[in-house]
């Protein structure tokens, strides 16, 4: 009779100390974080459960680092993604290990702005400091190559815009997905194009489109700047524009165009050449294109900056000298190209 009392005495005895530990397992687990605000965490390669576990201790984040491993053998499926997670204050481990889980890491942005080349593209991500840089000394062939383009020159390939990223991806990633904006964006816009344009490919409307950005003061005069090029291009006579002449120009241009310049071999010359350029000069987004692929009506054909970001535009030579005698020769002293930024 003793010895039965005895084992029923271990028995309560031994139940009580499980039930006291799963209560403390349970307890310790579903119990939110102390931190007051965000606490930025990196689960690096190679992390298992019981290096996040040291990790999240150290941090203070939780009580005991063996706790990772009973998560970890109460759901085997989850399995940590590299990253860099943002813990919340409501947070508990079963919150946290999901979120590792999920791969649900922090998102940064980028803005990549019309009228900017591939190459200033480029130094916009190395400016972020947290994107890992291939592209940066890479030829425009090794770029092409590198992405998987269908032309030789990349310049006009990636859709300006904002994106997000995590921290560490790389300008080749961020580049393939503006390059497929892009071309999604171009092939569907070309099916709602107007008809009777001087484009034989979508293509020859992204060089449009680049040169119309490139030109563009004011967003509601990029539709009147496409019809005036592309009245230009009908009637046989050459765009004649410096943005084209400039890019062509590259490392030799110097803050002015001169003489000189405009007299230059280069194929972006539009002074010399007849036609659109060999490749866009600018990489663009939506409005551009549709302004390339369903222009304004006007009978412009020529336009010249008024110094207030905005354009005279002209039916004849002769106005469009007047234009230029009144906006150009005799420059305000506030003069500007682009319109003002009020803060």
């Amino acid at each position: 009779m003793a010895l039965i009392k005895w084992f029923y005495r271990v028995a309560f005895l031994s139940i009580t100390l499980l039930a006291v530990l799963a209560g403390y397992l349970y307890y310790s687990i579903t119990d939110s974080v102390t931190i007051e605000d965000d606490e930025i965490f990196v689960v690096q390669a190679g992390d298992s459960s019981y290096s996040l576990g040291n990790s999240l201790s150290d941090k203070g984040l939780i009580a005991n680092p063996y706790l990772t491993r009973v998560v970890a053998k109460l759901h085997p499926e989850w399995v940590p993604k590299v990253g860099k997670y943002a813990i919340k204050p409501d947070m508990n481990l079963l919150d946290i290990m999901i979120l590792f889980d999920s791969g649900e890491s922090i998102f940064y942005s980028i803005t990549l702005l019309e009228g900017k080349t591939t190459k200033e593209f480029l130094l916009a991500m190395q400016a972020k400091g947290n994107i890992t840089m291939t592209l940066l000394d890479a030829s425009d062939e090794e770029i092409a190559e590198k992405l998987g383009l269908n032309v030789d020159h990349p310049e006009g390939q990636f859709f300006a815009n904002t994106y997000r990223y995590h921290d560490g991806d790389t300008d080749v990633s961020i580049l393939r997905h503006a390059h497929t904006l892009m071309t999604q964006t171009l092939a569907e816009l070309w099916a709602k194009k107007a008809e009777n344009l001087p484009y034989k490919t979508p293509y020859e409307a992204l060089i449009m489109a680049s040169i119309i950005e490139k030109e563009t003061g004011v967003p509601y005069e990029r539709p009147l700047i496409a019809q005036v090029f592309i009245s230009r291009l009908e009637k046989g006579m050459r765009l004649q524009t410096d943005p084209t002449v400039i890019y062509g120009l590259g490392d030799k241009f110097k803050g002015n165009l001169t003489r000189k310049g405009l007299q230059d071999l280069s194929p972006y010359n539009t002074y010399r050449i007849y036609g659109l350029p060999p490749s866009p000069i600018a990489n663009v987004g939506r409005e551009a294109v549709e302004a390339a692929l369903n222009p304004e009506q006007t009978k412009a054909l020529y336009f010249v900056a008024k110094g207030d970001g905005t354009h005279a535009f002209s039916n004849t030579l002769r106005e469009h000298n007047r234009a230029v005698r009144e906006y150009q020769y005799k420059r305000r002293e506030d003069y500007r190209s682009t319109p003002e930024v009020t803060k």
